[in-house]
């Protein structure tokens, strides 16, 4: 049997706007993102050939110009929204993203939210 890769985007910071009241829609917040990739990498690793891999490069600028370029009211939607772009790729079977919001509550580090899909 060979194992699926397991690939983690760690602790991707980034600005974007998110949220719904008035200070939160006018100035943009720090994000930390977070996100695991599974694929089946016996034909990367038997090839030594990156078209038979993931470009987890390529989804880690889909999700920097997403989070970046775009307004959201919820994590949820921010969240999926990045889901979505790591799920993109045909041969990923399972991702889960976590979207922490640092400074949302007084005495907590973060707030965050995750979500994950299965192909």
């Amino acid at each position: 049997m060979k194992p699926d890769a397991q690939i983690h985007i760690k602790n991707l910071r980034l600005r974007t706007y998110i949220g719904f009241n008035e200070a939160e829609k006018a100035n943009k917040q720090d994000i930390v993102i977070n996100a695991w990739i599974h694929y089946p990498a016996a034909k990367a690793y038997d090839t030594d050939d990156v078209d038979n891999a993931v470009n987890y490069r390529s989804i880690c600028k889909d999700m920097i110009a997403h989070a970046e370029n775009h307004r959201f009211l919820l994590l949820e939607k921010l969240t999926a929204d990045l889901l979505e772009l790591c799920m993109a790729p045909d041969n990923v079977t399972f991702a889960k993203v976590e979207v922490a919001k640092p400074h949302a509550l007084r005495f907590a580090d973060s707030v965050s939210l995750t979500l994950s899909a299965t192909r």
